[in-house]
């Protein structure tokens, strides 16, 4: 019997999955040597495994068997008094009552679309955006439509046009506001207001989706939709340790209205009833230990050479035909080719060449974006990054010639509201 002869559920087409974690399947089949610019995820010199270890042999002792029980559905209390503390004076300081602890940032995505998205609800969603928001919002059964994206992020002035298109207003608007991914961009002051009056004006609500706040190396910070937003319902914010300390953890939080806590622990009692309570208890130890401070200080001027390596290694192989971002935190630039090459299809030859990254098309639910793709700089320093740009460049070239011989045309650009 195949998949098809199943009954299966009418949402079961609309589970797309990820491009994105997909590449880390695919990377580790390969046997030759790849420069791995897929994967938005921190180095592994980046990952403070010995402090992590030295958590684990008290928090996670021989002694310490309530540790490998059940947690509290909200989360671990440690956790969350740890947490609460850590994010006191900052931009997304809250109380106990607004707090949830998740399975990673991905199960606050999920939650949020469970809680307020039925089939067939509009959802909006940046053009490019991060693959796994949109897929979730679709397991749900929305419909999407993408709004594009500039230097100052959200081009929150298209919004009105498309729920006109539509004929009908959002029930959710979904953003990664700051250094987004994949075009690394970051929603301005002005535009964060004028999203919250917006959605407030419509009733739809706000998935703030914001990993990378914690990472900025350079300009100066901007307040949380959580914090324009003051507490408004409508703002459903979504946050993880997984770029800030380790994704494997699986650890994140979520920061809603506290009568949206009831339905939220309902919700997560029915997908997996507790996040993993060990590794709740590394991340309050590693909290608690007051680690957190430094290790930030630490990557976030790591991160800010890696970006202009990969900056300058672009500009070396990639000058003259092609343009990229330039952003002030977080993991990614975003390129935009000029010479008409594919980045799809370009990405198998690429990988014969030994470098990974992720095609634009990635990024859209209605495929656009075929002359960009994205870069990760974050995992690899700045000798391995310009061995990876050289490669690409080297790619480029052969599926160049390759397309030439076959006599095809270069496809127009289509990234034109990409954030340069």
């Amino acid at each position: 019997m195949t998949a098809t002869n199943l009954p299966l559920a009418a949402r079961a087409d609309q589970l797309v999955g990820s491009v994105i974690d997909s590449s880390t399947s695919l990377l580790q089949q390969q046997t030759h040597d790849i420069v791995r610019f897929a994967m938005g995820s921190p180095a592994d010199d980046a990952v403070p495994s010995q402090i992590l270890a030295g958590i684990t042999e008290t928090a996670l002792a021989p002694d310490a068997a309530d540790a490998y029980g059940y947690a509290a559905t909200e989360g671990d209390p440690p956790l969350r008094e740890a947490l609460l503390a850590t994010l006191k004076g900052t931009s997304d300081e809250t109380t106990e009552d607004r707090l949830t602890i998740t399975a990673g940032g991905m199960q606050g995505l999920d939650l949020a679309c469970k809680l307020f998205v039925d089939p067939g609800d509009l959802v909006v969603v940046e053009g490019p955006t991060y693959t796994n928001g949109s897929a979730t919002a679709l397991s749900y059964g929305a419909e999407l439509a993408e709004v594009p994206v500039d230097d100052d992020g959200m081009v929150v002035d298209a919004l009105p046009a498309i729920a006109e298109r539509a004929g009908r207003t959002p029930k959710a608007i979904y953003t990664v506001p700051t250094f987004q991914n994949p075009s690394g961009s970051t929603m301005s002051l002005e535009r964060r207001h004028q999203l919250l009056e917006l959605a407030r004006t419509w009733g739809a609500v706000v998935i703030d989706d914001d990993p990378y706040g914690m990472l900025r190396f350079e300009g100066d910070d901007l307040p949380t939709l959580r914090e324009v937003g003051e507490g408004d319902p409508l703002v459903f914010s979504v946050r993880t340790f997984s770029k800030i300390i380790a994704p494997g953890l699986r650890v994140g939080w979520v920061d809603t209205a506290p009568e949206l806590q009831s339905l939220l622990i309902n919700a997560k009692q029915a997908m997996d009833t507790c996040t993993n309570l060990p590794a709740q208890r590394l991340v309050s130890g590693f909290l608690e230990g007051g680690h957190l401070e430094k290790h930030l200080a630490t990557q976030r001027e790591q991160y800010r050479k890696r970006k202009h390596a990969m900056q300058d290694a672009l500009q070396e192989h990639l000058g003259d035909i092609a343009r990229w971002t330039d952003p002030e935190g977080g993991f990614f630039l975003w390129v935009t080719l000029s010479n008409g090459v594919d980045t799809q299809e370009l990405f198998e030859t690429a990988l014969a060449e030994g470098v990974a990254y992720i095609p634009g098309p990635a990024f859209s639910p209605e495929g656009h974006f075929s002359d960009a793709l994205r870069l990760c700089f974050a995992t690899t320093d700045a000798e391995r990054t310009r061995e990876g740009v050289r490669r690409l460049r080297r790619a480029i070239e052969r599926q160049g010639e390759s397309e030439e011989r076959a006599g095809r045309r270069a496809r127009p650009s289509n990234s034109d509201k990409v954030a340069r």
